[in-house]
């Protein structure tokens, strides 16, 4: 049986909805064939970026939120987009990528409800800071260990703001992808 920790969270969604539920789950061991689905995917609209598994999902043995993390390389950012959405199903939530810099931020198949979190950048060394971070955890058993527990702490200690529990994890991220 999985086990779900879940806490109300601060979401930015195409929708306007701002309270939606962050939920920890146990590692999944599907996680890698949908993000290897996902690729294949994705390699038929961005055929020339760099489409990497990302996040939580990518590290076996780690508890996540059930949402597959891809991160792209692309030479421009905005003339995928019609593509992505039109042929492969992503939301594309405008207001909220109107904050982002050098970066934008799709999502499958909805706001609402989410399997898929795609991020397209323009910058190696972004993209190498989470492929480092990414493969720190992958081989330290006791830093994914403290990683895990960090992200349940702060799920309960920001049951109902995702900016803080995102901000109070990202000292850990940045000082461990180095």
């Amino acid at each position: 049986m999985k086990t779900r920790h879940t806490a109300a969270a601060r979401d930015l969604t195409a929708s306007g909805q701002r309270d939606a539920p962050v939920e920890i789950v146990d590692y999944d061991p599907t996680w890698p064939d949908r993000f290897a689905d996902e690729h294949a995917r994705l390699q038929a609209l961005l055929p020339d970026a760099e489409v990497h598994h990302i996040g939580s999902t990518a590290v076996r043995g780690l508890a996540a939120k059930p949402v597959i993390d891809v991160m792209a390389l692309v030479e421009d950012l905005d003339p995928p987009i019609p593509a992505l959405v039109e042929q492969g199903g992503y939301a594309y939530p405008a207001a909220y990528n109107m904050t982002l810099d050098r970066r934008r931020w799709l999502c499958r198949p909805s706001a609402e409800h989410r399997t898929h979190h795609l991020h397209l950048i323009l910058d190696r060394p972004l993209l190498d800071r989470h492929l480092r971070f990414r493969d720190r955890l992958r081989a330290d058993q006791g830093l994914r260990d403290r990683y895990a527990a960090l992200k349940l702490d702060l799920a309960a200690r920001h049951p109902t703001d995702r900016e803080a529990y995102t901000a109070a994890k990202s000292a850990f991220v940045e000082q461990n992808s180095c």
